[in-house]
């Protein structure tokens, strides 16, 4: 059964970065290639990653990957920062510039195309959101447009019956994206603080997430497991495997 189309794909190649929107992309076992394959480490609390949840300032740092996609390494990872300054991810500045603001010491890690372990990506291989369910906070919530960038996952899809939360009674199920794709949604996605920080300017605004945990029990966007791999387009037609 057609469900919805895929509207945005997103990935992240530096964990709590700005995500990079594609037309494309190859679905790994691990979910989009390249997805939260680069981190930054908190050496001032046991080698955590460091997240927007200790510095809020991350979601304006915009990464993507530059070059040749391959399965043995990396493209080059390039970061822009607020100011529009273009680095490498390793380079010494932008590591300064980043010590400087988070008041951290940092480090860096990096995955492999063929591995990115569950950690650094969050519970499960993907996170999808759809129109509907973000037009219904929104109604909700009653200030603003809500940018779905807030709620970081990797698809959004618009959806054709747009009944908000549909996307909830998937759970358990299969869904096949394009021709190649298949995928089972296996849970809810319980929010953090991480929802009231502004995709643009990162200054945050708690009501939104009081907003979510009353109406909707804090849950929004459904986490999912890779079952075939493959790739998937902007676009391409979702389709609910019964």
């Amino acid at each position: 059964m057609l469900v919805g189309h895929i509207q945005q794909i997103v990935r992240h190649p530096i964990k709590s970065f700005s995500g990079e929107f594609v037309q494309k992309s190859k679905i790994m076992d691990y979910g989009l290639y390249g997805d939260r394959s680069h981190a930054y480490i908190d050496e001032s609390r046991n080698g955590d990653f460091l997240t927007i949840t200790r510095f809020p300032e991350m979601v304006r740092y915009k990464a993507r990957f530059v070059g040749e996609e391959r399965m043995d390494e990396y493209p080059r990872v390039e970061v822009t920062t607020p100011e529009g300054n273009v680095f490498d991810w390793e380079d010494e500045e932008l590591i300064s510039d980043l010590e400087e603001k988070s008041q951290r010491k940092i480090s860096t890690t990096e995955y492999t195309p063929s591995h990115v372990p569950i950690g650094p990506i969050a519970v499960e291989h993907i996170l999808l959101t759809t129109d509907a369910s973000l037009n219904y906070l929104e109604e909700k919530w009653g200030k603003d447009r809500i940018d779905f960038r807030r709620f970081r996952p990797n698809l959004f899809i618009s959806l054709k019956d747009k009944r908000p939360f549909i996307e909830e009674e998937w759970m358990g199920k299969r869904i096949r994206i394009g021709s190649e794709v298949e995928i089972e949604l296996v849970g809810h996605c319980k929010r953090c603080m991480i929802i009231t920080v502004d995709p643009d300017n990162a200054e945050r605004d708690s009501s939104l997430h009081k907003t979510l945990i009353k109406d909707r029990d804090n849950n929004f966007g459904v986490y999912a497991s890779v079952i075939k791999t493959g790739d998937i387009h902007v676009n391409d037609e979702v389709i609910l495997i019964d």
